[in-house]
C-alpha cells in the first residue's frame, strides 16, 4: 500500500477492520453516527467528520494516531489526517 506521498499510510501493511459496526464513543452518549472509521493504529472505530461528534478527528488530534479506513461496507479506501492524505486498497 505504499503511498510515496505518506509515510504514515505508506507504513500500512495490514488494514485493521472494524470489530463492531458502531462508535464506541456515541454509544456511550446516546449519540447517532453517519459513518464510521477505524484507527489504524489502535482498531477503535469511531465516527466520521460527517457525524455531529467527528470522534474519529478527535481521537486522531488526542492519540496522535494518524490513519483511520473507513468501516462502511463496500468502501477500500484509507485517510492520513496529518497529511491529509488518501489511498484505496
Amino acid at each position: 500500500m505504499a503511498d510515496a506521498s505518506c509515510v504514515h499510510i505508506g507504513a500500512i501493511t495490514t488494514v485493521r477492520q472494524a470489530k463492531r459496526r458502531e462508535c464506541a464513543e456515541c454509544v456511550k452518549m446516546h449519540a447517532q453516527w453517519v459513518h464510521l472509521r477505524t484507527c489504524q493504529e489502535c482498531g477503535a472505530t469511531l465516527c466520521c467528520d460527517s457525524s455531529p461528534n467527528h470522534h474519529a478527528t478527535k481521537h486522531a488530534a488526542a492519540s496522535g494516531h494518524p490513519v483511520v479506513a473507513s468501516s462502511e461496507l463496500g468502501e477500500r479506501w484509507i485517510y492520513c489526517y496529518p497529511d491529509d492524505a488518501f489511498a484505496e486498497y
